[in-house]
């Protein structure tokens, strides 16, 4: 009897078994930090960008003015974002062929060296490739993170864990906005800027310490990642039973420790063991083709509003007649919004169908977007409208990183977000390239609903995708 025990605690079905009974996040606690790391870079690098390149433009474009700013953001951004997508293309699937531990590493280490390389560049050739580099790092990395919580967190939290840890993207942003605030922009009395801000005709590398501080993120986090453990369901996809065994018999001990485990019911959930390359267990198969499809439009279409915000808010505003440092201190205040969401999405994130959250999002964001656009001299309406609108466009995200993730077996599960949430991001390149350098002349309430719409189309579409809250992974995709 226990030779046959032995043999059943081993078995791909029984492993998954296991897994789904657990109720409460059986890691270390520390790793939900150590993989939120990943995060914070990430997204402290999307928005660095957004108030201190104002400062970037005139120390490497020359006789660039801040009016001027807004026609040399879209390159280096859509550099950035064809370097996400070249990453998470090339670099994502290999986590489904070698494991996602081994890529987190490889893929946060080339995101801080791409960082540290921009820190140090005289030229506008230069910081757009380097920034190339960074999002080649950060695409693949978003990819793997997304889908390694999606395979460890607890089947009826999947939606939670990622919003928690999304908490650490919005520390990112809000430190990203708020040091360009500090390090980039002149020193103004408040409400129209920092009186205390450093940027002075002596000090005008504060741009530079930015990019120094997101390299350094980036390498500590490559350090505390060695102490991930591989994620067990790769495991079982490679056929490496009795590693997933183990892992899964020390999450099962952290668990015990909440309290007694639920029984195990084993219904026969067993993927198939990799035998392709990660793209054709993908296009081979006409169920996941569809998902797809449908994922990249509503990523493509969403990403056009995001994009707009998170790294052309400040730049945008400028051009709309804002002073510079008031309009780095709208988008700055507006970084409240972005905390307070995640918060939210972590607290509340399982209450809806994955899906719903997109509508909810998108009317917040045509809120917000409206009053920034109608508060004209009012800075008090402006900063309200500000957290409105970050609170509205990042709502959806973290719950559908989780929703995207779990469209995808686990053998093509980094390969398939890859592959929605990258060549998504070609949406955000539209939303600064081709609808930014429009701002001006379009006028301000008008500007405001265009890049609103992107995510108004995005959430029209994601009412046509999948239920998947509560269910079993295996069951969602086999």
């Amino acid at each position: 009897m226990q030779e046959l025990s032995s043999r059943r605690d081993v078995s791909a079905s029984f492993i998954f078994a296991r897994l789904d009974r657990l109720t409460v996040w059986s890691l270390p606690a520390l790793f939900i930090g150590v993989i939120g790391v990943g995060f914070l870079f990430t997204f402290f690098d999307i928005f660095d960008i957004n108030v201190s390149f104002i400062q970037t433009c005139s120390n490497i474009v020359p006789g660039c003015s801040p009016m001027d700013a807004n026609n040399y953001l879209g390159l280096p951004v859509v550099i950035n974002l064809a370097g996400y997508v070249v990453g998470t293309l090339i670099l994502s699937p290999i986590s489904d062929r070698i494991g996602r531990k081994h890529m987190l590493m490889i893929t946060m280490l080339l995101s801080g060296l791409g960082s540290l390389l921009t820190a140090v560049v005289n030229q506008y050739g230069w910081f757009v490739l380097a920034r190339g580099v960074t999002g080649t790092g950060i695409g693949a990395d978003l990819a793997i993170v997304n889908a390694y919580i999606n395979e460890v967190a607890p089947r009826q939290q999947r939606a939670r864990y990622t919003s928690l840890i999304f908490v650490m993207s919005a520390v990112g942003a809000f430190l990203g906005i708020w040091l360009g605030l500090l390090l980039t922009t002149p020193k103004t009395p408040f409400p129209l800027g920092l009186p205390f801000a450093l940027a002075s005709a002596q000090f005008g590398y504060g741009w530079r310490i930015m990019y120094l501080i997101g390299g350094l993120l980036a390498l500590v986090g490559v350090l505390l990642r060695v102490q991930l453990p591989e994620s067990p369901r790769w495991l079982v996809s490679q056929g490496r039973l009795e590693e997933a065994n183990l892992v899964v018999a020390n999450m099962e001990m952290i668990a015990a420790k909440h309290g007694p485990l639920a029984p195990v019911h084993d219904l026969g959930l067993a993927e198939e063991s990799q035998s392709a390359m990660p793209y054709s267990e993908i296009f081979k198969n006409s169920l996941y083709v569809r998902r797809t499809i449908l994922l990249m439009l509503m990523w493509t279409f969403s990403y056009v509003t995001v994009y707009a915000y998170a790294s052309g808010f400040t730049t945008l505003l400028s051009s709309l007649k804002y002073p510079p440092p008031e309009a780095g201190l709208i988008a700055s205040v507006g970084t409240v919004g972005f905390v307070l969401c995640a918060i939210v999405a972590a607290i509340f994130g399982e209450h809806l169908e994955r899906k719903l959250w997109m509508p909810i999002s998108a009317l917040l964001t045509l809120i917000g977007g409206f009053l920034v656009a109608s508060s004209g001299a009012n800075l008090a309406l402006a900063m309200i409208g500000s957290m409105v609108t970050f609170f509205g466009f990042n709502l959806w995200i973290p719950i559908a990183y989780a929703w995207s993730t779990e469209h995808y077996p686990t053998r093509a599960r980094t390969t398939g977000f890859a592959l929605v949430d990258g060549i998504g991001h070609l949406g955000g390149g539209i939303g600064i390239l081709v609808i930014a350098p429009l701002i001006p002349s379009l006028g301000v309430m008008p500007s405001f609903l265009i890049i609103n719409g992107g995510l108004v189309a995005g959430a029209v579409l994601a009412l046509f995708g999948i239920r998947t809250r509560g269910k079993r992974l295996e069951e969602i995709s086999p």
